[in-house]
């Protein structure tokens, strides 16, 4: 599975990140952006910045997409 943010539609609430702060990460934009390791994808972000959830965390991000105010977290099978 891979996941994207698209920030037009992020409400800055974070529950992203309290569900699966290893793919999620607020950033001082108050935006959500995924994150591999430590490498948030910031520039440009989007779904040009889209990454590979690992298989042990896919339930996490699935979960915070469903919980998502703003509806902005898309995830598309790999």
């Amino acid at each position: 599975m891979k996941v994207w943010i698209d920030q037009d539609l992020c409400t800055g609430d974070g529950l992203c990140e309290e569900i699966c702060p290893d793919v999620f990460s607020l950033q001082d934009d108050g935006l959500a952006y995924v994150k591999e390791g430590a490498d948030v994808k910031t520039e440009p972000g989007g779904s040009q910045s889209m990454v590979l959830v690992p298989g042990s965390l896919e339930d996490a991000v699935t979960e915070a997409a469903e919980e998502c105010p703003g509806e902005c977290i898309f995830i598309e099978e790999a």
